[in-house]
């Protein structure tokens, strides 16, 4: 088959589109032919060796993938080939400490399709069967590759981890981003108030559109400021941070007394340095998460369908196009997700 994968470490140079090894299906498993494949922070860190694919190089990028299936696993009932499916990306191995008390998510095994796996920047996938939910006829393969990692991940940072309320405050970073896209929306959806930030004015009204009361670009503002004067004095109840660094520092302070900062990520940097005097004097919670479940992104699937959550995707990129496209997310151009298609 064709794929998008790279031989060695580096920037997008190293994306290679050439022949690439079929993938062969285990009893459990089911083979898809991609019809759509989002790209993710993750799957720079992987391409300039911050983040190893375990299984060694060279290595298929991919996180989010839709298609139909095309062949099914021996032992694997419930699914048929030429099903129309979405792939939930997080594997668990089910049997340790963490996914009996049904946190699978922090499994001593846990993985991400396209990172210790082969992904989806490929014409074909292989992921085990009990990661397969059917997609309904109303999504296209395009506007679900968008939500299995984003919106899933979104969905419970605010709703199982902040447990956000109606009428609370919202700070959401890089509302142009999957996560910043998908967080406003959910926020709007609970029935809170979103302030969020972005890095050029091209995306303020972008943001606007999303639902977002209030936009700051935070390269000429200063979003903790901005959040002061938007609840006047009071700061936010819940930040959504996956930035790092002075972002995660700065986004403490944002906070108004009893709330919640859920860190779902360092696309700028790993570190952060935390304040603690302002964490127990105003008895607040920093809450860390890396995705959500498969129930999650099956009721996502129901918002979706009703058109009560919408997948923001920017633009698709042919399959034989994926360096491009990896440059493109790099450069920081995109308002929403950016797909490949086969």
């Amino acid at each position: 088959m064709k794929a998008a994968f790279f031989k060695e470490h580096g920037g997008p140079e190293k994306v290679v589109y050439d022949d690439y090894r079929d993938p062969t299906p285990g009893p459990d498993d089911v083979v898809v032919r991609v019809g759509a494949c989002a790209l993710n922070h993750v799957d720079l860190l992987l391409l300039d060796g911050r983040f190893p694919p375990p299984e060694g190089l060279p290595h298929v990028n991919g996180c989010e993938v839709t298609g139909t299936i095309e062949t099914v696993g021996a032992r694997v009932t419930g699914l048929e080939r030429g099903q129309r499916v979405i792939i939930f990306p997080g594997f668990a191995c089910g049997g340790c400490e963490y996914c009996l008390r049904g946190e699978r998510t922090v499994c001593v095994k846990y993985g991400y399709l396209g990172a210790h796996k082969d992904g989806g920047y490929a014409e074909r996938v292989k992921a085990p069967a009990a990661n397969i939910l059917p997609l309904p006829e109303a999504i296209a393969f395009e506007a679900g590759a968008a939500l299995p990692m984003a919106m899933v991940t979104a969905w419970h940072a605010l709703v199982a981890q902040a447990r956000l309320q109606p009428g609370q405050t919202v700070l959401v970073q890089a509302a142009g981003s999957g996560v910043g896209s998908a967080a406003i929306q959910i926020a709007r959806l609970v029935g809170a108030r979103v302030i969020t930030t972005v890095g050029s004015d091209d995306k303020l009204e972008f943001a606007r559109a999303l639902g977002a009361e209030r936009v700051v670009n935070y390269r000429t503002q200063d979003f903790v400021d901005a959040v002061r004067t938007w609840t006047n004095k009071r700061g936010v109840d819940v930040v959504i941070e996956h930035i790092g660094g002075e972002t995660f520092e700065r986004s403490v302070l944002a906070l108004t007394r009893l709330g919640t900062l859920v860190t779902i990520g360092s696309h700028d940097t790993h570190w952060g340095r935390l304040d603690l005097r302002h964490v127990y004097s105003k008895n607040l919670r920093v809450v860390g998460t890396n995705l959500g479940s498969i129930l999650e992104l099956r009721t996502i699937l129901d918002y979706v369908t009703a058109g009560r959550l919408k997948p923001v995707i920017d633009r698709a990129f042919p399959l034989k196009d994926a360096r491009a496209a990896v440059q493109y997310v790099l450069d920081r151009k995109n308002k929403g997700k950016v797909l490949l298609v086969p």
